[in-house]
C-alpha cells in the first residue's frame, strides 16, 4: 500500500471512529440512568475538552464545560432516581464530517431529541451538534462539543396506547404467485 493509500484509509477509518463515538454519547445520553454512564461519556471526552451551549437560550439554560471532569459532574446532573428522563431519544441526520489536520476532524449534525420526564411532561427538540474530534489511539474523542438549539417546544405525550393501524391481511406473495400459475 502506498503512503496515499495508508492516509485515505486513515481517513475513513477515522471517519467512523467519529460515528462509533457520537453514537456512544447519544447513546449514553437516552440511558443516564447510573453514575457509570455519566462516567463513560466523559471518557468519550479528551482530559481538557470544552462542553456548550451555544446561542439562545442553550448558552444560559445549558452553560459550557471546561474540561472532562466537569463535563462528568455536568452529565451526573441528570442521574438521579426517579430518573430525570422517563424516556429519552437522540436521532442524528445530515452528518457531514470534515478533516482539518492528520487525527482531527469535525463533524456537524441535526438532531432531533424526544423526551417524557419523570415528574410529567414531554419535549420535543431539534439542536445543531458541532463537534471537534481528536485521534487517541484507535479511537476517537471529542475536544469540543457545541448544542445549538434550532427548536424547542412541549407536546403532550409520547406513548399511546391506542391501537396500532395496520393494513387488512393479503395474499402472502408466495400464494399469489401459486395462483397466477394456476390460470
Amino acid at each position: 500500500m502506498n503512503l496515499q493509500d495508508a492516509q485515505r484509509l486513515q481517513q475513513l477509518e477515522d471517519q467512523q471512529a467519529v460515528r462509533i463515538c457520537i453514537s456512544d454519547y447519544m447513546r449514553l445520553c437516552d440511558d443516564l440512568n447510573s453514575p457509570a454512564n455519566a462516567q463513560a461519556i466523559g471518557e468519550l471526552f479528551t482530559e481538557n475538552a470544552c462542553w456548550e451551549g451555544i446561542g439562545d437560550p442553550y448558552a444560559s439554560v445549558l452553560g459550557g464545560y471546561q474540561g472532562r471532569a466537569a463535563i462528568v459532574r455536568m452529565m451526573q446532573r441528570y442521574v438521579r432516581q426517579p430518573a430525570h428522563f422517563a424516556m429519552n431519544a437522540h436521532f442524528l441526520c445530515s452528518e457531514a464530517i470534515v478533516h482539518e489536520a492528520p487525527g482531527r476532524l469535525r463533524g456537524c449534525w441535526l438532531m432531533l431529541q424526544t423526551s417524557a420526564f419523570s415528574a410529567g411532561g414531554a419535549h420535543l427538540s431539534a439542536a445543531e451538534i458541532v463537534a471537534w474530534f481528536v485521534r487517541q489511539g484507535d479511537a476517537m474523542q471529542m475536544a469540543h462539543f457545541t448544542t445549538r438549539r434550532l427548536f424547542g417546544r412541549p407536546v403532550s405525550h409520547w406513548n399511546s396506547t391506542a391501537e396500532l393501524p395496520v393494513p387488512a391481511e393479503t395474499p402472502r406473495l408466495a400464494q399469489v404467485q401459486e395462483n397466477q400459475h394456476e390460470l
